[in-house]
């Protein structure tokens, strides 16, 4: 049987910062006409978990903000598993070659993309932005 992998404190740091990524998507999407949260894949090892407890503090391992008429795309969002030697968290704009890469920061507090902090005001303007260029059912571009 094969033995579950340590995770070391930064590890959880990582996937609480993941999660916190999480509930500002959530946060962005709540009471939004334009947007909703889309639960996209779980972690791997914990579809295999069944009735075992599971540790870290989500088991969303990606998502996306997505038009709610037809749940395409907009803003994708993906953390590594566990199991990834180097664990980011990718940012990407469905449409777009362009994207985020994000790291833990170097005191284990959140995201970094680089050595810029990656918060919620950040990630809020990005899904705006997003959202903004949106074309709506008129044709037009949301607001």
């Amino acid at each position: 049987m094969a033995t579950e992998p340590h995770l070391t404190d930064r590890d959880r740091a990582f996937y609480a910062a993941w999660a916190e990524l999480l509930a500002w998507a959530r946060g962005f999407a709540e009471g939004r006409d334009d947007a909703v949260f889309v639960k996209i894949a779980d972690f791997p090892d914990y579809i295999y978990r069944m009735e075992r407890p599971y540790d870290l503090p989500v088991i969303v391992m990606t998502a996306s903000l997505a038009r709610p008429r037809d749940r395409q795309p907009v803003l994708m969002l993906n953390a590594s598993p566990r199991h990834a030697v180097f664990k980011e968290v990718v940012v990407h704009p469905f449409d777009s070659h362009v994207y985020r890469r994000l790291t833990l920061a170097e005191d284990g507090s959140g995201l970094v993309e680089g050595r810029r902090r990656f918060d919620r005001q950040r990630f809020e303007a990005l899904a705006a932005s997003l959202f903004h260029a949106v074309p709506d059912e008129a044709g037009g571009t949301g607001a």
